[in-house]
């Protein structure tokens, strides 16, 4: 009868038989039972989560062919690691007429031998489960350790023997990322100078503006180290995706060497969360909307009151003589079709209107002002909750503290031992030890660093420093409080700064 044999060393790390102790298991089986060994098919550092392995697709199309009669393998993972994969394929083999052996698994043909062969490959999946349950806590075990878990370092830092360690000349870019963030300042100039000085990312690839936005998000550049922001999805084919609270997550505060302080961080993800959110109102022709960010202020914020669409900086010439004016993008690129009644505005006009409205603060504008700043500070930040967040996780804590005690009542009265229930009282811990973490991460955040109580003195700051009766337009002011200028067909102008504060002003 014709045989052939297949052998796979995969890339894991537990103890494995070689390729060749395989194969010499495999012939002496052969030689004891009359097999002939026709052909070996052998993938060398493959793992059996797949079935993406060059000689074993080989072998498959070949027993196509009815080349052979018998396949033989060392142990049934060596076939396969999967389930699923596992009787798709051995399904396939019979269909051909051939048959799987597992030279030292071999149970015979009889009723005891089905059952036996499902129980290895039930016991060969629950192995790469219970493996991919102890890396992550290897991963977590590195992390509280301050140590790195593998893959390529982020930019800005170095791996040396497993720990972070500061790289200065790419910081220093880092550094500037975040302080044109924390300023309200574009990504373009810096995008071009990098690009001009040769410098590359971690992959060997210039710096463009999505790896930009990914360093601003990144908490390891403070510092810190979040793990489980994803969760896998199914272990064998190694299928990730986000976090979205199937799984804890744990904060390992002051983990490595930080490049930019937690202020810094928070600052920025404040700005990212307003140019994203202006970013979601904005229609296809707007600058913003592949991404990049104008250096205009009035771009982000100036909208069309009568059809929504933003409002376009434009340079007109009339009679020689260049002027700049501002006016609604679907006027200018369909005419009156789309828009009516939108009006053209010259900059300067503009420009003294909105000095006008910004000179209109008063002591009790301030205080109005600041106060609704600080949910959208605290939005921004992550510092969002307080106290109102913690009552309802408490409340939920408590609902989840009774279905306990119902469940063992239950349980109980059921004449059931309350092991029968401990799958369901697990789940009920695990979300109360979530829920606790959470209180816990909303009271260290309103009592620890302050962060969003230095940004409210920030920009209490910026309106200290303006003069009663301010003549002059500066963008970063625009940019630090403003949120939305309405223009209205009347010259009307609706000023709304942070938190929702409104003033009216006419052009």
């Amino acid at each position: 009868m014709r045989a052939v044999i297949y052998a796979r060393f995969s890339t894991d790390k537990q103890r494995e038989e070689s390729i060749e102790a395989q194969e010499r298991a495999c012939r002496e089986y052969a030689a004891a039972h009359g097999y002939s060994i026709s052909a070996v098919y052998a993938d060398r550092a493959a793992s059996g989560k797949t079935d993406r392995r060059p000689d074993f697709q080989r072998m498959m199309r070949d027993a196509k062919s009815q080349r052979f009669d018998v396949v033989l393998v060392h142990k049934y993972n060596r076939f396969a690691r999967r389930m699923s994969d596992h009787v798709r394929y051995e399904d396939k083999l019979n269909s051909y007429g051939i048959q799987l052996i597992a030279v030292a698994e071999d149970f015979g043909t009889g009723k005891e031998a089905v059952i036996m062969k499902a129980l290895m490959r039930s016991l060969s999946e629950y192995y790469i489960i219970d493996l991919s349950d102890e890396v992550k806590k290897g991963h977590r075990e590195n992390a509280m350790k301050a140590l790195h878990n593998g893959g390529l370092a982020p930019f800005g830092y170095d791996i040396v023997d497993q720990k972070y360690v500061v790289n200065e000349f790419e910081a220093a870019y880092v550094r500037r990322m975040y302080n044109c963030a924390s300023d309200c300042i574009g990504f373009t100039a810096l995008v071009d100078e990098m690009a001009a000085a040769g410098v590359r990312g971690k992959r060997g690839k210039p710096i463009k503006y999505q790896q930009i936005y990914d360093i601003l998000r990144n908490e390891k550049y403070c510092g810190d180290c979040i793990l489980q922001k994803t969760v896998t999805v199914d272990c064998i084919s190694k299928t990730r995706k986000a976090n979205q609270g199937e799984a804890p997550m744990y904060i390992v505060e002051n983990n490595h060497p930080a490049i930019i302080s937690r202020e810094v961080f928070n600052r920025a993800q404040e700005e990212l969360s307003r140019r994203n959110s202006l970013r979601l109102q904005s229609d296809k022709t707007a600058i913003t909307a592949n991404g990049r960010y104008s250096k205009y202020a009035l771009t982000e914020v100036l909208h069309c009151a009568e059809c929504g669409s933003r409002y376009k900086r434009v340079t007109w010439s009339i009679h020689g003589k260049k002027k700049i004016v501002w006016r609604c993008v679907s006027r200018l690129d369909y005419g009156k079709k789309y828009c009516k009644k939108s009006i053209t505005v010259e900059e300067a006009t503009l420009h003294g209107a909105i000095v006008r409205a910004l000179n209109r603060f008063h002591v009790e504008d301030e205080s109005t002002y600041l106060t609704l700043m600080k949910a959208t500070i605290g939005e921004a930040i992550g510092i969002n909750g307080g106290s109102e967040e913690i009552d309802l996780l408490t409340r939920r804590i408590d609902a989840l503290n009774k279905r306990m005690l119902d469940l063992v009542n239950e349980t109980v009265a059921a004449g059931k031992d309350v092991e029968s229930s401990e799958d369901e009282f697990k789940g009920i811990s695990d979300q109360i030890e979530q829920l606790d973490r959470r209180i816990v991460a909303i009271q260290e955040s309103i009592h620890k660093d302050g962060s969003r109580q230095a940004r409210l003195e920030e920009i209490q700051s910026i309106i200290a420093k303006r003069s009663a009766n301010e003549t002059q337009y500066d963008d970063s002011i625009v940019r630090q409080m403003i949120e939305c200028i309405k223009v209205h067909s009347d010259g009307r102008l609706t000023i709304i700064f942070g938190g929702g504060y409104e003033i009216k002003e006419v052009l």
